[in-house]
């Protein structure tokens, strides 16, 4: 009596018309396999970009209900700015109070907010709002020649446009 034979021993003893069959079902489980490997692969890359989309989305939402707030700030921070240009007698009072400004302006840089230059540099309509034009013979063509409210941008953005007078357009 001979011992048990395995099932590839089994397999290679059979009829042609099995192996053949075997080497089907192979060559089928192959494919299926490089087909599963794909989707794999396919869906850990859907996965990644949907990381990275949804962090990108994440991070614009923050910077915008950030610039909103801020925004709404730049108007006290203005009228701040407008009442220190007002005489006092108060010399103590006043030197207080510049340096509670000082002290909101590095707030604002601290979180990112940049003030627009452009006083001196010219027009774009990206970052100023032109309020007026003048002929200045002082001045280049299309040049801002008065600032008179500031333009802030908070991460590459503008929230503020600065309003401004142009001269020579």
């Amino acid at each position: 009596m001979t011992a048990p034979q395995t099932e590839q021993e089994e397999a290679v003893n059979e009829t042609p018309d099995a192996a053949d069959e075997m080497r089907a079902q192979l060559e089928a489980l192959k494919k299926e396999n490089e087909e599963l490997s794909d989707r794999l692969y396919r869906t850990a890359a859907e996965f990644d970009n949907y990381k990275k989309r949804t962090a990108k989305e994440k991070q614009e939402l923050s910077s915008f209900a950030k610039g909103v707030c801020i925004k709404e700030m730049l108007t006290a921070s203005d009228n701040f700015e407008r009442a220190l240009g007002v005489p006092c007698k108060d010399e103590e009072f006043k030197k207080g109070m510049e340096m509670i400004f000082n002290q909101l302006c590095e707030a604002f840089s601290r979180v990112g907010v940049k003030e627009i230059e452009a006083l001196g540099n010219p027009f774009d309509p990206n970052f100023h709002h032109a309020i007026k034009q003048v002929e200045d013979e002082s001045f280049g063509e299309n040049i801002v020649c008065e600032v008179l409210q500031k333009g802030y941008e908070l991460d590459g953005h503008v929230i503020r446009h600065a309003m401004v007078v142009v001269a020579n357009p």
